[in-house]
């Protein structure tokens, strides 16, 4: 029996550690805005329309209808490449809307976020985006630009710039 479990060992080391080694990368990013919550959700809530980020050079919307599970949207980016999006959900009482990236320039793959807006009182809000994704290349350790530092830096950086131009249009 015990020669068993030391051949199961040897088949499942190796699988066993390759899912170790392409994980989830999770982000989350959040500002607080000096306006209200409503306020700040007419500006961000709106899927056909991503003109509120500053690396954002052109939004269309692609398919379906904006706000809408279902609505596919393509976002050109200022400075070349750009991303194909699809609604998951969206919520307008909660503020809340979900998507994912279906393909692009950026070095990840399976991504999925969400962007979140809520009153914190004193007519101020809070809002939070999440992300998780994992590296473009799936490889040990993974190619030059495709790799868990280049696909963290990439969105990283998306989501701090968006939400600090988003505080300085809102407010």
């Amino acid at each position: 029996m015990s020669r068993f479990f030391a051949a199961l060992l040897l088949v499942a080391m190796p699988v066993l550690a390759s899912a170790a080694i392409d994980e989830t990368i999770r982000l989350k990013e959040s500002v607080e805005i000096n306006a209200p919550a409503d306020k700040v959700w007419a500006k961000v809530g709106n899927f056909a329309d991503m003109s509120w980020h500053p690396g954002i050079g052109k939004t269309e919307l692609t398919g379906g209808k904006a706000n809408e599970t279902g609505a596919t949207r393509t976002l050109t980016f200022k400075e070349g490449g750009g991303v194909k999006e699809t609604l998951t959900g969206f919520e307008a009482e909660r503020m809340l809307m979900k998507y994912e990236i279906t393909e692009g320039t950026l070095p990840v793959r399976e991504y999925g976020a969400n962007i979140r807006v809520e009153a914190a009182g004193d007519g101020k809000s809070v809002v939070t985006w999440r992300a998780m994704f994992k590296r473009k290349d799936p490889a040990s350790p993974g190619a030059a630009g495709q790799d868990d530092a280049a696909a963290k830096a990439a969105v990283e950086a998306i989501l701090k710039s968006g939400l600090e131009n988003l505080k300085k249009v809102s407010e």
